[in-house]
């Protein structure tokens, strides 16, 4: 992908939300920030995802002046609290998530991969999104307006966090951060995506954690729907797990396939806090996701091919099963 795509989808996807929001009786100063926050967020997640865009930002940054890139996420929590909820509270709150794992990262540019500090940086990023109270986040507090933009906002956080931690400043090798398109990617996508569903409907279907219920009107919205969960489910979920986290393992353990095991089963045990909770059903099947999902990652080096897989698996999910 180059710049001018990853505008153009941009521009896209922020035009179709800004017409939803509309849609739905949104207007105001409020809007404007909440939206505008969320355009500059996304545009940090998908720009970067053009490899070229990548190396000049890295190159315009240099090897010091990547202690800047944090700023972008904490930026965008200062301006909606100050400009949305006026809540000092929350935008202290922002402010330790955005900055800590950056600290944390900085600590060890230039050392292995597999430090304690990149372990704790990923904890730090991820167990505020799992941990949930009356089935809500803690960090859903950050954005409560406009609700439909609740969880967007808080995934584009996450994600641009973690980006500015191990893309721009740690500089992590391996995590493939682009979205492309090579040799042998189709190939992955099909075999992994194709062998998975077969292993999940059966077994879903044998555990009671589906149910086959196809919905036509679910099959229309389709494709804005498996466009959403790609960029803000299925992308920073395979940058989390798969990109950082089962890279540092790999190296902690000097071993690829031991290293997706582990990740695989913390990619499981981050779905046990989904309702009924404990959901052991779902810890099952979304850690044999993850075995999926990692080895499509190894294969290709690529989070492209691997978010494909994951968003077509829960895209099947939405339209044939509840």
């Amino acid at each position: 992908m180059n710049l001018p795509t990853a505008a153009i989808a941009w521009a896209v996807i922020v035009g179709l939300a800004t017409f939803y929001g509309i849609h739905l009786g949104y207007s105001g100063r409020s809007f404007a920030l909440a939206l505008g926050v969320a355009a500059a967020l996304f545009a940090f997640e998908l720009f970067l995802a053009a490899p070229r865009v990548l190396e000049r930002v890295r190159h315009l940054f240099g090897e010091h002046g990547a202690v800047l890139a944090p700023l972008v996420p904490l930026f965008a929590v200062l301006i909606y609290t100050i400009g949305v909820t006026a809540n000092w509270k929350t935008a202290l709150l922002g402010a330790a998530y955005t900055v800590l794992p950056a600290l944390l990262a900085a600590t060890c540019i230039g050392k292995a991969a597999g430090q304690w500090q990149d372990y704790f940086a990923v904890l730090l990023i991820w167990l505020p999104l799992e941990l949930r109270w009356k089935g809500l986040t803690f960090l859903y507090v950050l954005f409560p307006y406009p609700p439909q933009l609740m969880h967007t906002l808080t995934i584009l956080l996450a994600l641009s966090t973690g980006v500015a931690a191990f893309v721009l400043l740690r500089r992590l090798d391996g995590i493939g951060y682009a979205v492309e398109w090579r040799r042998g990617f189709a190939w992955n996508v099909v075999l992994h995506f194709g062998v998975f569903a077969v292993i999940a409907v059966v077994l879903g279907l044998r555990i009671g954690f589906l149910t086959f219920a196809p919905s036509l009107a679910r099959l229309r919205t389709a494709p804005i729907e498996i466009v959403g969960i790609l960029f803000f489910t299925a992308w920073p979920e395979e940058f989390l797990f798969r990109g950082v986290l089962q890279n540092i393992l790999s190296r902690t353990f000097k071993n690829q396939w031991a290293g997706l095991a582990v990740a695989s089963v913390a990619f499981g045990f981050a779905h046990i806090f989904h309702a009924p909770f404990p959901n052991w059903k779902y810890v099952c099947l979304a850690t044999v996701a993850g075995l999926f999902y990692g080895r499509t990652w190894i294969k290709t080096g690529s989070l492209f091919p691997g978010a494909i897989v994951h968003a077509l698996v829960d895209i099947l999910w939405h339209v044939l099963f509840r």
